[in-house]
């Protein structure tokens, strides 16, 4: 199984869309800022949004097109499904 994700530092914060093999592990390396770049910048760790793909090219595909979506469309579809923007880290275990 594959994963997009968005993570963010805080509800309407900065916000940073990425795919992965294993989501527990990238949103452990994101709540840790086990990993130097972007996100351990900005503070962004707080898991707010993923979905499951069947294969690492469709993760990566979904990846790419939401990051080429304006913010507002981002915005709304972390909201709905996580409408109070939990941290999901979590609901992985």
């Amino acid at each position: 199984m594959f994963y997009t994700y968005i993570v963010a530092s805080k509800r309407n914060g900065t916000l940073y869309t990425g795919s992965t093999e294993s989501i527990v592990k990238r949103a452990y390396e994101h709540r840790e800022k086990l990993r130097t770049g972007f996100t351990a910048k900005y503070g962004v760790s707080l898991l707010v949004w993923f979905e499951a793909h069947d294969t690492r090219e469709g993760a990566f595909r979904r990846e790419r097109q939401i990051k080429e979506w304006r913010r507002v469309w981002k915005l709304r579809l972390i909201e709905e499904s996580n409408p109070t923007w939990r941290d999901l880290y979590e609901d992985l275990f």
